[in-house]
């Protein structure tokens, strides 16, 4: 049977934020964090009862087992009642704050958001998502007939057809290789990439992190690869910012990135960022009409129109409350968990394991099939009956389910997941 999600359990699972909020402060996370500071983080990893304390922060229905993660993630109660509050207190002064405030806080937002990154405040923007933020740079590039643009059929759905559009719009050539599930080094990644370049390649699109198998790639290596022989290069960075531990710089001088901040940072829904190299911004053009900023100011590409400012002001909420658990920290828990149910299932017959081995060519996501089972069953079995939300891919040489743990996720429901997909496999 499908999961219970009737108004009184919804009513009954919102009654709980209140309570998770009342559980800790950020202050008492610091003095938590502040006890186990020599604590190495791969070894602090495994410590499942400081992690329940972590998982204690936020209201989470008890409906079903929530490996979805990578989609949207709850945001912890603590992030949830600040970004409440402000929804409050936007909606108190209404248009006066919208035509005093927003701008200036949204821009200490952005500046916030720079700072984690590790890239300069005139380099980035608040966005709604990773779509919107590479749809601006594809649509925004200065095409020719004639320009081929390079990505590979792992990508992201969206950008893949923002991609088509241009080749309508203006003539361009989409080259599309596919990238090797199980890779013996850097190099064989790097080589489908180099391979497909020709002296009319002006853009490549490529995953920091590929959503549909959590693979990692060598981003660095390709960027290098990439500027040697002339050749821009996009990052889709919509798993890996608030998952990894990174900085901008740790790419290699990538001329464009994208994230969204509601999938691994913890925000709320809605929030994204652009970054564009500063030399890139003036070859840009605008989505949006505005007249309001020079050529080389990255705020021309931000116009947005009125749109929610609570969802920028819960930003620095969100921000505080990830680098009080620590990015080292927190991407050593997310891979442990994925390390933890990947390794049980490694050698089980007809269980196929989508993601590459290695450990450091992965982190909270993983991607599992069955043989013999359509990945949309496999995805609907596991919720029925055994009451795990996944969610099912079948494309890009891919078949199976996504499983994305969170930091909440406890190593008794990463079991529940082994035992199910054991039985089906029998």
């Amino acid at each position: 049977m499908m999961p219970d999600l009737s108004k009184r359990r919804f009513v009954a699972t919102l009654g709980g934020t209140a309570a998770a909020s009342a559980l800790g402060s950020l202050a008492a996370l610091e003095q938590l964090f502040a006890q186990v500071a020599s604590v190495a983080p791969g070894e602090l990893a495994q410590d499942e009862a400081f992690w329940r304390t972590i998982g204690s922060q936020y209201a989470l229905t008890s409906d079903f087992i929530q490996l979805e993660n990578g989609y949207y993630a709850a945001t912890a109660a603590p992030v949830l009642e600040k970004f409440i509050a402000h929804v409050r207190d936007v909606n108190a002064s209404s248009s006066f704050y919208m035509r005093t405030r927003q701008v200036q806080d949204k821009s200490a937002s952005a500046r916030a958001l720079a700072r984690v990154l590790g890239c300069a405040d005139s380099e980035l923007i608040i966005t709604r998502n990773t779509t919107e933020s590479l749809d601006t740079v594809i649509n925004g590039f200065d095409w020719r007939p004639g320009d081929e643009a390079l990505m590979a059929e792992q990508d992201y759905g969206s950008m893949l057809d923002m991609f088509k559009l241009q080749a309508r719009r203006h003539g361009i050539v989409n080259r599309i290789v596919s990238v090797p599930m199980h890779p013996q080094s850097d190099e064989d990644i790097v080589k489908v990439y180099a391979d497909a370049l020709t002296p009319k390649t002006r853009l490549l699109m490529v995953c920091h992190m590929i959503n549909i198998t959590g693979q990692i790639l060598p981003v660095r290596k390709i960027v290098e690869m990439a500027h040697r022989r002339g050749v821009q290069v996009m990052v889709d960075g919509a798993h890996t910012f608030g998952q990894l531990d990174f900085t901008i710089a740790d790419l290699g001088g990538c001329d464009y990135y994208g994230s969204s901040l509601h999938k691994w940072l913890g925000a709320p829904l809605g929030a994204g960022i652009l970054y564009v190299r500063r030399d890139r911004i003036a070859a840009l053009q605008q989505m949006f009409g505005d007249a309001t900023w020079p050529d080389d100011d990255i705020r021309k590409l931000n116009h947005t129109g009125t749109h929610p400012a609570a969802t920028d002001l819960a930003l620095l909420d969100a921000i505080a409350f990830h680098e009080t658990i620590g990015a080292a920290r927190k991407q050593a828990r997310l891979r442990h968990l994925q390390r933890y149910w990947t390794d049980k299932l490694r050698e089980q017959p007809r269980i196929l394991l989508n993601t590459p081995h290695a450990i450091e060519r992965s982190c909270a996501i993983a991607n599992v099939g069955i043989e013999g089972m359509a990945p949309a069953e496999l995805a609907k079995t596991l919720l029925e009956k055994h009451r795990i939300f996944t969610v099912a891919i079948d494309g890009a040489g891919v078949r199976g389910v996504r499983v994305t743990p969170q930091v909440f996720t406890t190593l008794i429901e990463l079991d529940t997941l082994v035992a199910a997909l054991r039985q089906l496999a029998a």
